[in-house]
Formats: C-alpha cells, structure tokens, sequence
C-alpha cells in the first residue's frame, strides 16, 4: 500500500464508519475495484482508531459524565440508579458479545467473510432489515380513531435485556457489509428507541471494542507477512479521523428530521452491482486477498 491508497482508503473509512453503510465492507470493495490489494481486517481495525478518536472528542461531554458518574456508582449506592451510570455499565455489558466473538472468530473475520460474496450479500439482508426497522419506528404503531402514538424510547430507558440486546446486535458487525451502526441502530429502533437515541448509543456502544481492536491489531502492521505499512496507515487513520468527525456531525442533524431510506437504497443497490459485476467476471470474490 502506498499513500495515495492510504489516503484514499482513509476517506473511505472515515464517511462511512459511522454511517449504517459499512466501513469495512467499502474498504473492501473500493481496494478490490481500484485494482489494490485488500487492506485486510488489521489495516481496517486500526484506522477506526482514528474514527473513534472522532467520537471521543464529539462526545467528549456526554462520556466525561458518563466515566464519572460510572465510577461514583462504585461507592455510592444511590448513583447506581442514575442514567449515565447505568450507561456506563451497559456499554460495558453490551461489549461483552463482540469480545467474545471476534477472538473465537478471528481467524474467519480475516479470511473467509472477506469474499465479496458474503459481502454483497449483506449489503442487500442488512439494509432490507434497517428498513423494515425504520419503518416500524415511523409507521409501525396502532392505528384507529381513539388510538395514541406509541412512545418511543430514549437512553434514560435502557435496561440490561435491551443493553444485552445492542451488544448482540454489534456482534453481527464483524461479518463485513453489515455494518455497526446499521445493525445496532435496527437493532434500537426494533426495540422501540428514537432514532436519535439508537445512534447515538451506537456510536457510545462501538468505542470500547473498536478501539480494543484497533490496539490489539497495532502489531500486525508492517510486521512479518503483514500486508500494510506503518506510513499509509498513520495516514489513513488521520484522515479518517478528520473525515469521520464531519460525518458524525452531518449524521445526527441528518437522522433527526429524515429517515434512513437514501441508506437502504444505497446499500441495496451497491449489492446488486457488486453481484452483478462478480457474476459477469469483472471482479473476483477474492480479488486482491493475498495468495496462500
């Protein structure tokens, strides 16, 4: 990898990680069509260094209160009940899942659910679930003369099934074309949260993991066999780190008045073009993955 491909697969990362479009699955796929190698899932972990970063410094308010109320509910009873403990501990809890499966699964994550296959595949599943979830939060409430909206959730109204829940939710993330946000924001609004709400826990929800993920792969970086070096990705993970700040801002205003409908569609027709284009032979399944 050279700089001009770090910088562009920097972007890459950085316009989509927090959008429910998938990161991974765009890194994959714009390395396979430019004729690159495949980054592979270290150089992806590693950047979203650099897009959590991001969300550190956006909500740097919301987890400075979050970190502190989480270590006073240590000692203090009566802080247990309050909301950004309660956060604090299920953010933790709902990383648990991922943790989990993304060692059992290691050796799958970097292999095998790279095929562009599997990928095109859930591009389409997953962003006809984000749409049926989304419609559910808009539409799917009773009908009738006499009948009232049902309330949707806020973050105040987290509870342990529902923290759990988004934790398994995230897990579905390691499998590429699935996308974080888009499986934990579907995730949310099924279990009755705004969609404000679901994202932003989402975003709260992925910095423990991501960042976890991003150090623990710091060692396959431009070592033995490693597939990238240490110069394009420092200059991936700046930019998607001043790329995905812009992005969190733009998302949140975009999600607080308009629907996830441009995103279904995108991912749904990306999809099929990525099918298309594997069936007509312009592209192979495993273009660009290292040879064995």
């Amino acid at each position: 990898m050279n700089f001009f491909e770090g910088t562009v697969l920097g972007l890459v990362q950085g316009l989509t990680e927090f959008l429910p479009v998938s990161s991974s699955a765009h890194l994959r796929i714009t390395a396979a069509l430019a004729g690159w190698d495949d980054p592979g899932a270290a150089f992806t972990a590693v950047t979203q260094i650099g897009t959590e970063t991001a969300v550190l410094i956006y909500f740097r308010k919301d987890i400075a209160r979050i970190v502190r109320a989480w270590a006073l509910s240590w000692t203090r009873r009566e802080m247990r009940k309050d909301t950004d403990a309660r956060v604090g501990w299920l953010v933790i809890l709902g990383t648990i899942p991922i943790g989990l499966l993304g060692v059992t699964f290691q050796d799958a994550v970097e292999g095998p659910f790279r095929d562009l296959r599997l990928i095109a595949t859930t591009l389409i599943v997953l962003g006809l679930i984000l749409g049926g979830a989304d419609w559910y939060a808009s539409k799917g409430r009773p009908r009738g003369r006499h009948s009232l909206p049902r309330p949707r959730k806020t973050l105040p109204d987290l509870s342990v099934r529902d923290g759990v829940l988004y934790g398994l939710a995230q897990s579905a993330a390691l499998i590429p074309g699935v996308s974080r946000s888009g499986a934990t924001i579907s995730g949310g609004l099924l279990l009755g949260y705004t969609r404000e709400a679901a994202a932003r826990y989402s975003f709260l929800l992925a910095m423990p993991a991501v960042l976890a993920s991003g150090v623990f792969e710091l060692k396959s970086i431009d070592g033995d066999g490693a597939e990238v070096s240490w110069g394009p990705t420092i200059l991936a993970t700046i930019v998607a780190f001043a790329t995905g700040y812009a992005a969190i801002a733009w998302f949140l205003r975009y999600i607080s008045t308009r629907s996830f409908a441009p995103f279904v569609l995108y991912r749904v027709a990306l999809g099929l073009l990525l099918l298309a284009l594997l069936a007509g032979g312009a592209i192979s399944a495993d273009a660009g993955a290292p040879a064995d």
